[in-house]
């Protein structure tokens, strides 16, 4: 029986491994989608790249206009709590079965994202006043990214952490033709920068018209990723 459990438990992981970077393509959209929104609609804050976001608490900390202390503080908070959670949930995880309690995570983010686009419901990114709206959505969102973003850590995927470009952009560069290397996983690296851009792209088109339809797009991209996650590891679990 453990013998077999083996089998079934590598069967899950290498099904998994297969369909975790595109999966993790789509989530690199919601990223650009979540962070089009925070940054454009909650009062120029990201919930999602905390390298920008402490970058911007240092600002507002420095009195630039624009800018709350409040708000970067209140998203670096609860991504922290986040990243918790999730951490929390993948340490219960064996050598053989990351994937099924990441999908656990991953689940928490719709969730959140969802709780997010419905709270966003009449919301017309008024930040002039702080009101508790603004302060949820930025709360939900930070926390969905936060438990994401230990979940993928936990994964390792090459040049795929799903919300930060800095080390794939600079190793295309690094590793390309110019620079006398061989290009490795360029197709790979390249993707997740146009996912990115086209997240970000299409959140600053969809927020014009709805802040809560441009969450429930989040949360429904989510949602197919983590479905093709999960049905991957269903489908190797079958006899």
């Amino acid at each position: 029986m453990e013998r077999g459990n083996g089998t079934h438990s590598m069967a899950s992981n290498q099904a998994a491994e297969k369909i975790a970077p595109y999966v993790f393509l789509g989530m690199t959209a919601v990223t650009g989608l979540v962070d089009a929104v925070s940054f454009l609609s909650l009062g120029r804050v990201f919930t999602a790249n905390m390298t920008g976001n402490v970058a911007l608490l240092g600002f507002a900390t420095a009195r630039a206009p624009g800018l709350s202390v409040t708000l970067s503080l209140t998203a670096l908070v609860f991504f922290l709590s986040g990243a918790v959670l999730g951490g929390r949930i993948m340490a219960r995880a064996g050598s053989d079965s990351h994937f099924r309690f990441a999908a656990r995570v991953f689940l928490l983010e719709v969730v959140m994202l969802t709780a997010a686009s419905l709270g966003a419901i009449g919301y017309k990114g008024d930040v002039t006043e702080l009101s508790v709206q603004p302060l949820a959505l930025i709360a939900l969102t930070a926390l969905a990214m936060g438990g994401r973003n230990a979940a993928v850590r936990k994964l390792a995927i090459p040049d795929l952490t799903t919300t930060v470009l800095t080390l794939t952009l600079t190793g295309i560069a690094a590793d390309s033709s110019l620079a006398h290397g061989s290009n490795v996983r360029l197709a790979r690296r390249t993707g997740a920068v146009v996912a990115m851009f086209a997240g970000a792209a299409l959140g600053a088109v969809v927020i014009r018209y709805s802040v809560a339809v441009a969450l429930g797009l989040a949360a429904a991209i989510s949602a197919l990723c983590n479905a093709a996650l999960y049905r991957s590891l269903r489908t190797s679990d079958a006899p």
